[in-house]
């Protein structure tokens, strides 16, 4: 181990370079700093949870209604935000138990696609030219990015948008370059300085985005099925011609 990745470790986990080697005092420590997470992770969920719960509310209703249309949803992101890109359209196609399965894929999937984008032409449009390939009009676009200012998925975006797919970010920080667009039609950001608790807190938001999505196509699904009456035709019922009172 380099003399840099030792003294960056040093800085996360301090309790574990002490000079001494009093180990209850290190366990303990570890239990805090543990306890000390959690607490933080759960306090930002809730924070995120109570400024935009509405919005995610109103983003799963519009995806529902794309979903019941015939849309599919593509997922895209890079690094660790690509493996949750792909968490993403596992959970809606190949969901648990006994959960609808929707049309969703990941646009990192495929290596060789990814790789022949980026040596042909630039990683720039490595996720733009796939949505200008399989993007349909009424498709959903979600990427994800912790800084938000990944010039591949604000290229991504502005595609979608020009195609007529709904497009929804998932930001951490204060959103980056991805606030700044007018091409995301919900945005939703996770506000830490930590990229840990940014991917942690994202990762439950993309999972609630999914079971409310579920929630409101059930709910959509029941009202074409079961209509309100109409006004004045109640079961029963037969209007009388105007006029006639016979």
């Amino acid at each position: 181990m380099s003399e840099l990745e030792a003294s960056g470790l040093e800085a996360l986990y301090p309790f574990l370079y002490s000079a001494t080697s009093d180990l209850d005092a290190v366990l303990a420590r570890v239990r805090q700093s543990t306890v000390d997470k959690a607490r933080e992770i759960t306090a930002l969920r809730r924070e995120v949870c109570q400024a935009q719960g509405g919005r995610l509310l109103a983003c799963a209703r519009d995806m529902a209604t794309a979903f019941g249309n015939g849309g599919r949803l593509l997922a895209f992101g890079n690094g660790g935000s690509s493996t949750d890109a792909q968490d993403l359209a596992s959970l809606f196609l190949s969901p648990p138990g006994d959960s609808r399965p929707l049309p969703a894929f990941g646009l990192t999937n495929d290596i060789a696609v990814v790789t022949a984008l980026s040596n042909d032409i630039g990683f720039d449009v490595v996720f733009a030219r796939q949505v200008g390939a399989f993007g349909r009009r009424g498709d959903i676009a979600v990427g994800l990015s912790t800084s938000g200012n990944s010039a591949n998925l604000l290229r991504g975006f502005d595609e979608a948008a020009r195609r007529g797919l709904m497009t929804v970010g998932i930001a951490g920080y204060d959103g980056g370059k991805m606030a700044e667009l007018d091409t995301i039609d919900y945005l939703f950001v996770v506000p830490s300085p930590s990229v840990h608790r940014i991917q942690e807190a994202q990762t439950t938001l993309y999972h609630a985005l999914w079971e409310l999505s579920l929630a409101a196509l059930a709910a959509q699904d029941a009202g074409r099925a079961n209509p309100a009456p109409r006004a004045g035709h109640h079961q029963g019922h037969v209007p009388t011609p105007e006029g006639d009172l016979s």
